[in-house]
């Protein structure tokens, strides 16, 4: 039990907690204790102006009628109720007349102000209520000396009851505070200790592992998800090197084993120097197809990681379309096909997105329409329910249903496109540039022909 209570301390909530209740809780004290002596010493003063005045016309008495005058005086108002106090001393001062029988020692013996309340008892007091007062005491000529004085057991009594409360509302704070620490800090305790597992499974090998979110939606849940999402994307670029490396040593296999026989036959045609010149042509065209499809799977990684090189900013969708369509219409014209552009757009929008990589998608989407389509080629954009979709229309042989999935895997072709030149990565390129840009990329059939679909979030609709 002491090791959890202790265990608490070690979360910072409830550090927080105990810092922001010590502060307040001094704060509380100070301004109690100021409230409590201010409201103490403004009595006290009052008393002191009232004791000060009835002293000054004392003093005018026993200056017209002497020592008598004010013993009498003294003693008609001991007799009024609610007197104030008044005590008659010799100069030893023992009480000769007044009307308090009994006092606190040394009181009479000090002349001037009494520097605290003093306890005191009255006549025919018969309750055990104790009595405190402050008193001016004065010697007259004759050495007798006289006190008058205030009853303060009202203020007292006040300063009592404010301790008391003040005790009361302390002790409160503490034990609530002590709750409030112990509920609160234990369920922190248990969310850490719950990510705390999760992170221990994670470390250990367990990929399907998530830190815990309870629908609170507090920082805990924004946390854990967010941490969710992290451990995704780890998993995710995680399978995709995995398969870019079983990729690359299944499909390089065979390029490199053929690039290894031509330099083989190359060594063996040292006596045929045209011969060799040829071989040696061929394996630095088969290098630079390695080379190719290395820079693709580069690309490709860098894209799907979120690379630096992927920068994202506003682009006007128009001015990208415009170039691409102006680079590739005279290589499609050199292929005897024709290549159409229909755009359908505001000049004014926009989308967030990557100028380079949105102009290699939609160029490797041309390069395929060209390779693998018929005569005519159609690049078409339009907007739809706050998506830009820009199409690729191809009027060839298509790609069959079944096969749509595939081919935009990495080193996938289709039976049909292998005697074309390519390594099977282009399709896997446009649609990680699409997924970077929050899109969708999809192939539908023309009948005949294919329809390569890229679907772009619009600028004011993009979640940044």
């Amino acid at each position: 039990m002491f090791a959890k209570v202790t265990s608490l301390f070690c979360v910072t909530a409830v550090r927080l907690s105990i810092i922001y209740t010590l502060i307040f809780g001094i704060l509380a004290v100070g301004i109690v204790f100021y409230m409590t002596g201010a409201t103490v010493n403004v009595l006290r003063e009052r008393y002191q102006v009232s004791i000060d005045t009835e002293v000054t016309g004392l003093a005018r008495i026993y200056k017209r009628g002497g020592v008598n005058s004010l013993i009498r005086t003294l003693d008609r108002r001991a007799r009024a109720p609610g007197a104030n106090l008044y005590i008659v001393a010799n100069p030893q001062g023992e009480i000769i007349a007044g009307n308090v029988p009994q006092m606190q020692n040394g009181i009479m013996r000090k002349i001037g102000w009494t520097l605290r309340p003093f306890k005191y008892e009255r006549f025919d007091d018969e309750s055990n209520t104790e009595h405190r007062a402050i008193a001016r005491v004065l010697e007259v000529p004759n050495g007798m000396r006289v006190l008058v004085g205030r009853d303060v057991s009202e203020y007292e009594g006040f300063r009592e009851i404010v301790g008391r409360g003040f005790k009361l509302a302390l002790g409160t704070m503490v034990a609530l505070g002590l709750l409030t620490w112990f509920f609160v800090g234990r369920g922190a305790l248990k969310r850490i200790d719950q990510v705390s597992k999760s992170s221990r499974r994670i470390m250990g090998g367990d990929k399907s592992e998530r830190l815990p979110v309870t629908g609170t939606h507090d920082e805990f849940d924004r946390l854990s998800e967010n941490l969710n999402h992290m451990l995704d994307q780890i998993n995710h670029l995680d399978d995709g090197v995995k398969q870019m490396s079983d990729n690359i040593a299944h499909d390089l296999k065979t390029p490199i084993t053929r690039l290894r026989n031509k330099a083989e036959e190359a060594f063996s045609l040292k006596n045929k120097p045209e011969e060799q010149q040829d071989k040696i042509a061929d394996i630095i065209d088969d290098c630079d197809g390695i080379v190719k499809t290395f820079d693709a799977l580069l690309m490709i990684s860098r894209v799907e990681s979120g690379s630096t090189v992927a920068k994202l900013e506003p682009l006007n969708a128009t001015d990208i379309l415009t170039d691409v369509y102006e680079l590739y219409e005279a290589l499609v014209e050199d292929e005897n096909k024709v290549l159409n552009i229909m755009l359908s757009l505001p000049n004014t929008l926009k989308i967030m997105g990557n100028r380079e990589l949105l102009s290699q998608a939609i160029s490797n989407l041309i390069d395929n329409a060209v390779k693998y389509g018929g005569s005519e080629i159609t690049l078409l954009s339009e907007l739809n329910q706050n998506q830009l979709l820009i199409k690729i229309i191809d009027n060839g042989d298509g790609i069959d249903e079944d096969d749509r999935a595939k081919v935009v895997k990495r080193f996938v072709r289709i039976d049909k496109s292998r005697n074309k030149s390519g390594n099977g990565l282009g399709l896997s390129l446009v649609k990680a540039i699409t997924e970077m840009h929050k899109g969708k990329f999809e192939l539908k059939g023309n009948n005949p022909g294919l329809i390569a679909v890229l679907k772009i979030p619009v600028l004011d609709q993009y979640d940044a």
